[in-house]
């Protein structure tokens, strides 16, 4: 709106005419519906000055179908029926024209219409009429977006309307919408106290509208305390959006550090309890975020319910691939690390095949539910996704189950026996293979619940896993290794620290300094934050 109308400085006068009709209409009569119909014809005519003042005379009517008029010619959809000297509605349809009636929206049939043309300053003009009519819409959600609309016209006219409706308006949202619209209109004004006044109502405001308008007064205002006042205000506007910036980094190192979390924590239970370095973990993520886009394409028309079913469906299928790599291959190379880290590395690059050969050998495509599309806009300079406030979310819920399973339940107890001394949780009768098969597979259907949550925010393809199997390890190994509290508190360390160094250090260059920092640390702590007891600090 503002674009146009820097471009059509001229037409300033016609369109503030044109406000100031608008903010009278509830003290001049407006036009019958006679009246209407026959200064809807005039805008058949060839003159553009004329059409245009049959926009203003139907911008003025109290008749209630003007406004669908004016949306009606704004869309372009008013045409001159060919043959018949009246204004229709024309609907395409391939070649053919439907025909309504504009005032009642009968169908009058098919026929050859010529399209009413229109000019910048026509166009002005409809854009005022139709926030300014709006802006006294029964519906507060339409009123709100008029004065959205309105937002940083600084005209008198406009000041005029926008103050018309303030009197009246009722809802606490749109008076809020309007008194930022007014205050952005009189900073435009002759007065001084009146700009000093708009000044003062837009402190600590966050649109950047108002931003924007402020910036010539405290550039060039002839009045030295308003120009004072402007360059406080914005000095302030920009100390609260710096603020809400480093909020906005914060969330998205808390996201990036949830997915790291996901990504790490089954890790660090197999990590922790077997002591294999297990080089397929990236891939048995990636079987997750593929078993949800399975389900996702069995269940076409329940995609907001699929990602619920996906979850208990990943875990099931990344945790049998987990158990029968360990009964295949792991069981028979215990106490080989060097072995294991090759082994597993073939077994990634299998998984990987397999991938492409029986589902797709390109990237597919997951669809976020409804439920996660969108933002949660707390202000105007801050707004959360959903998707990676749900990950969050789902992230301290994954943690806190993981941490009820080891805490409260049998298998948890022999867990934390092998983990601690396997030799003693064998003589007092505890299966240590069982408890590795079972423990295995609990972190690969982890590493498979973090592909469902990954798939919600980057490409699924057969090489995702190896995006994550690096940040996996140094989470693992910064947080101390088999220890859950750990791995949440690296994983979110890690995550912050990296969002915050790569606004001046780039993505690549933060990475190689956060690597940098944990290879300084493990110098110092080779345990990481959390050291584990037992036979896993022994080792």
């Amino acid at each position: 709106m503002s674009s146009s109308r820097h471009g059509t400085r001229g037409n300033a006068p016609i369109l503030a005419k044109l406000l100031l009709f608008l903010t009278c209409l509830t003290l001049t009569t407006g036009l019958s519906a006679e009246t209407l119909e026959a200064t809807l014809a005039q805008l058949a005519e060839r003159s553009f000055k004329v059409k245009l003042e049959a926009v203003e005379s139907i911008a003025t009517s109290e008749d209630g179908r003007a406004l669908s008029i004016l949306e009606a010619l704004a869309a372009g959809e008013l045409y001159t029926w060919k043959g018949v000297p009246r204004v229709v509605i024309g609907r395409k349809s391939g070649r053919t024209m439907h025909l309504l009636d504009p005032l009642t929206g009968q169908a009058l049939g098919e026929g050859r219409a010529k399209k009413i043309i229109l000019n910048n300053a026509m166009r002005v003009a409809l854009r005022g009429a139709i926030a300014a009519r709006t802006l006294s819409s029964p519906d507060p959600a339409a009123r709100l977006g008029a004065a959205r609309e309105m937002l940083g016209d600084t005209s008198p006219a406009a000041t005029k309307a926008l103050a018309t409706q303030l009197e009246r308006e009722q809802d606490a949202e749109v008076r809020a919408a309007i008194t930022l619209a007014l205050a952005i209109a009189r900073l435009g004004a002759q007065e001084a106290d009146t700009r000093l006044a708009a000044v003062t109502a837009l402190e600590a405001s966050l649109y950047p509208e108002a931003r924007n308008a402020l910036l010539p007064l405290a550039e060039a205002d002839p009045d030295p305390a308003v120009k004072a006042a402007a360059t406080k205000t914005l000095e302030d506007i920009d100390q609260l959006l710096a603020w809400n910036a480093r909020a906005e980094t914060l969330f998205f190192g808390l996201s990036l550090g949830s997915v790291l979390v996901l990504a790490a924590i089954g890790l660090a239970i197999t990590f922790g309890v077997m002591g294999v370095i297990n080089m397929a973990h990236g891939e048995l993520i990636m079987l997750g975020a593929y078993t949800t886009y399975l389900v996702q394409s069995a269940l076409p028309g329940w995609i907001d319910y699929s990602l619920v079913l996906a979850i208990p469906a990943a875990f099931i299928v990344s945790g049998l691939f987990g158990i029968a790599i360990e009964r295949t291959v792991i069981r028979f190379l215990y106490g080989r690390p060097l072995e294991t880290l090759l082994a597993t590395f073939g077994i990634s690059l299998i998984l990987q095949q397999l991938v492409r050969t029986f589902i797709s050998a390109q990237n597919v495509v997951v669809q976020n539910p409804s439920w996660m599309s969108g933002s949660w806009q707390i202000n105007p300079a801050l707004a959360l996704t959903y998707n990676r406030l749900y990950i969050l979310i789902f992230a301290l819920l994954v943690f806190a189950a993981l941490l009820v399973i080891l805490r409260r339940t049998a298998l948890g107890l022999e867990v934390r026996a092998v983990s601690q001394n396997r030799a003693m949780a064998r003589a007092m009768g505890v299966r240590s293979e069982r408890v590795d098969a079972l423990t295995f597979g609990l972190g690969a259907g982890i590493a498979g619940v973090a592909g469902v949550a990954l798939s919600q925010l980057t490409n699924v393809g057969p090489n995702m896993g190896q995006a994550y199997i690096i940040d996996s390890f140094m989470v693992v190994v910064f947080g101390g290794v088999g220890n859950l509290w750990g791995t949440l508190v690296g994983g979110m360390t890690l995550g912050i620290a990296n969002k915050v160094m790569e606004p001046w250090a780039g993505a690549v260059l933060a990475k190689i300094l956060v690597l940098i920092f944990i290879i300084l640390f493990i110098q110092k702590r080779p345990r990481g934050l959390f050291p584990q007891r037992g036979r896993a600090a022994e080792g």
